[in-house]
């Protein structure tokens, strides 16, 4: 006797079709794109299981949202000098759910450039960026460039009190500038202040810069890291090692992205950054700026503009605001070293070898030293910019009474000599005894 057969199910039958649909989409495209060739064993490539490499991850997830909130951000915003602020505080107040994107938007940029920040950090400090890695360290160094300046323009671009401030500092180191400066300030603002800087601006903070970020980002956190490999943590580099790619790295990688959503949507929900619909954030010319800390990452131009005595010399009729131009003249110099600093270290060691696995930060003790002691000296003169006159300025600022602030200027100067220098001493030392004990084990 026959046994009826029994009719499948409907989530049955529809799990089947999906199951074929997808088997006959696979085989359609590798037929013509040739995908499983390529797939088969970049899923199977090792990624390094250390947690310190997904420091640039949690960059490259800021940065995803960054553009998402972005593009939601620019449908409200006028950027006119005139409407600018307007339209930001209608977009905080009127539009629904508009201050937790503009919120969300803020975190998004801070968290991106302090990842960027830590990042370079690790790779500096290990040796990462040496041969065969040097390009990725040169596009890793000009996204830092780029991250700076569009946060620069974000942070201009509500064209508040504080923004405006900004903008009215830029033009005076512009006009600083030896022979070139009136031409600079005209080729940026076009006319008197403001003239159509916020124009501009915008269109380099949503075209021209996210347009470089777009080219630059993949190209270095995707395509050179996928062609050459990770640097090892451990062993001696001749195998790699770490989980692969699929499934274990890129469930680890879902897990880097909700997280970095999460802290970020935390952020923008419960901590309130720049209330644009108080009255005082309204600009008005002529008014004295708001007594306000600048983003800790425009704290070192500021710092050193507070720093450096008002130094001016006349030459040929020329007056030349030395003070000024000094601090854009070390900021530069930093840039070009940090950009080259691979070629830079390989002319002085004569390393040529390829490098497969991070350096100890013991067993290259100048470097270390050398990188400790600029940390130390770009903290002294941010912590210029945490102390101010107006004793009604709430935190962070550190309010001081007008006949100490000279000498508490004279004692950061000093600092700024003296610390570097006793940072990388002390630095080196430690490094070349941490050295020897571990040689000696």
């Amino acid at each position: 006797m026959a046994t009826p057969t029994t009719k499948p199910t409907r989530r049955a039958r529809l799990t089947a079709g999906s199951a074929r649909a997808a088997t006959g989409s696979a085989r359609y495209l590798d037929d013509r794109l040739g995908t499983g060739r390529w797939l088969a064993p970049n899923l199977r490539k090792l990624f390094p299981t250390h947690w310190s490499f997904l420091l640039g991850e949690f960059a490259l997830y800021s940065f995803v949202l960054l553009v998402l909130t972005g593009t939601f951000l620019t449908l409200f915003y006028k950027p006119e000098a005139g409407a600018a602020f307007e339209s930001v505080r209608e977009l905080s107040v009127d539009v629904r759910g508009g201050l937790l994107i503009r919120q969300m938007h803020h975190w998004s940029a801070t968290i991106f450039v302090l990842a960027i920040v830590a990042h370079m950090f690790r790779v500096f400090f290990t040796g990462a960026f040496r041969k065969p890695r040097e390009l990725t360290w040169v596009l890793g160094a000009l996204l830092f460039g780029l991250a700076l300046f569009e946060a620069f323009l974000g942070v201009t671009l509500p064209a508040n009190q504080l923004g405006m401030s900004g903008l009215r500092e830029t033009q005076g180191l512009l006009l600083s500038i030896p022979l070139a400066g009136t031409y600079l300030s005209s080729f940026v603002f076009d006319g008197p202040f403001p003239g159509q800087v916020i124009p501009r601006a915008f269109v380099a903070h949503v075209l021209l810069v996210p347009g470089l970020l777009l080219a630059l980002v993949p190209l270095h956190a995707l395509v050179l890291t996928w062609r050459q490999k990770h640097t090892e943590h451990h062993g001696e580099g001749r195998r790699v090692t770490g989980v692969p790619f699929f499934p274990a790295f890129s469930l680890k990688q879902g897990i880097t992205s909700l997280g970095t959503f999460t802290v970020i949507t935390a952020l923008a929900t419960f901590v309130i950054v720049n209330p644009v619909w108080t009255a005082a954030q309204a600009y008005r010319a002529g008014a004295v700026p708001p007594s306000a800390q600048p983003f800790w990452y425009f704290g070192v131009l500021e710092g050193m503009l507070r720093l450096l005595p008002p130094w001016e010399f006349t030459i040929a009729g020329f007056t030349f605001a030395a003070g000024l131009w000094i601090p854009m003249l070390v900021l530069g110099g930093f840039f070009t070293a940090l950009l080259f600093w691979p070629f830079i270290e390989r002319r002085f060691t004569g390393d040529r070898a390829h490098h497969q696995v991070v350096q100890r930060p013991a067993a290259a003790p100048v470097r270390t030293a050398l990188g400790v002691a600029v940390v130390v000296f770009f903290t002294v003169i941010w912590s210029a910019t945490w102390f101010t006159t107006d004793l009604t300025a709430g935190p962070p600022l550190l309010a001081v009474p007008a006949e100490l602030y000279p000498a508490l200027l004279y004692g950061l100067r000093a600092a700024v000599i003296v610390l570097p220098g006793v940072a990388y001493a002390l630095t080196l030392w430690l490094c070349k005894r941490r050295y020897r004990d571990v040689i000696s084990e």
